[in-house]
């Protein structure tokens, strides 16, 4: 058993948290039983397009798409690599394990390859961490970087805590060591990924990322609190929420409660007290996108909804769906012809 134990607690929050992804699992697993390929794939590009789009990457999620069906794009050399580099990262994932060193460096190979001068390697000089021109995290030096990445590959081999709360604590840890050159955001993702789906295959894609990337203010934050607290529980708990808020929204997506959904929105199925159930929850869990909507029509009436979709990470027809609800609400108003015109929030 690993003797290194990274410094964070187990709140009555954290309980609570994994009870819900618990409980939200069972109606993901029934989900993704059920879910077509095209849906899967949908998230994967949201996960790849929110992933780098965090370190910068300019590519909208269509042309992620474009990419990943072999057309061509115009975009940035640099941008395109490093989709393509994602998009075999996240297709070899089965074939690695979370535990091993020779795979972790294998995974950075693929995800930095063309990118920096020697991908796959840990880093053999001292970084910092900036943002906006502002050092906020001095790594430990390059010379412990070796010691501190076994160490932490075998806490996560032989940590008894549960897998929800390991991956979270694996990605803290992982930044806060800052292993390689470059590419430590993405990689630190990626693997926390894998390490959700040993534990429950169908999370391979559920498109957290998409949340983080809408939040960096928060997670930089909460990154900070920790290096001070010199603790990583905000981070888990940051974390478990943002991979609840995700399955809620990938819920909201399962095309089984979209057609109930649409049902009682036409008149149909009211007698059903399942359905009416299955609606009210829905109308909570879209709460958020539905703010986010809303807010970005209040400053930009004439967004369209691929313009939408691409603010939020989601698809246009899932913004076609949203968008249909909040008139319905009477949130949402529009004017004039379906081109041309504009949106008006209502209040």
């Amino acid at each position: 058993m690993s003797t290194y134990q990274p410094p964070f607690v187990v709140t009555p929050l954290i309980l609570n948290q994994v009870i819900e992804v618990g409980e939200l699992m069972g109606h993901w697993a029934a989900m993704a039983g059920r879910a077509s390929p095209l849906l899967r794939k949908e998230n994967r590009i949201r996960t790849i397009q929110a992933s780098l789009a965090i370190e910068h990457n300019s590519l909208t999620t269509e042309q992620v798409t474009a990419l990943m069906e072999g057309k061509r794009i115009l975009a940035p050399a640099k941008d395109i690599q490093e989709v393509r580099n994602a998009i075999l990262a996240y297709e070899k994932m089965s074939e690695w394990k979370s535990e091993r060193l020779t795979d972790l460096l294998q995974a950075h190979r693929v995800l930095m390859l063309g990118l920096v001068d020697n991908p796959g390697q840990l880093r053999s000089g001292n970084v910092g961490v900036y943002r906006e021109k502002h050092l906020i995290h001095m790594a430990p030096p390059a010379s412990q970087v070796p010691r501190l990445v076994n160490d932490l590959l075998g806490w996560l081999k032989t940590t008894e805590h549960h897998p929800l709360i390991a991956g979270a604590v694996f990605y803290y840890e992982f930044e806060f060591i800052h292993p390689f050159s470059d590419g430590n955001g993405r990689m630190g993702r990626l693997w926390q990924t894998l390490i959700l789906r040993e534990w429950r295959a169908e999370l391979a894609w559920l498109p957290v990322e998409t949340l983080i990337h809408y939040q960096q203010d928060r997670y930089y934050q909460v990154l900070g609190q920790c290096d001070r607290q010199s603790s990583c529980t905000p981070f888990i708990e940051f974390i478990l929420g943002n991979i609840i808020s995700a399955l809620k929204e990938g819920l909201g997506q399962a095309p089984t409660l979209e057609n109930i959904i649409f049902a009682l929105q036409e008149g149909l199925g009211k007698s059903s007290a399942l359905s009416e159930e299955m609606s009210e929850e829905m109308s909570s869990e879209l709460a958020e996108t539905e703010k986010r909507i809303l807010q970005l029509l209040s400053t930009q009436p004439k967004l369209t909804a691929e313009n939408i979709a691409d603010e939020c990470g989601i698809s246009s027809r899932t913004v076609e769906r949203y968008l249909k609800a909040l008139q319905q609400k009477g949130k949402l108003q529009r004017v004039g012809a379906k081109k041309g015109g504009m949106w008006r929030v209502k209040n």
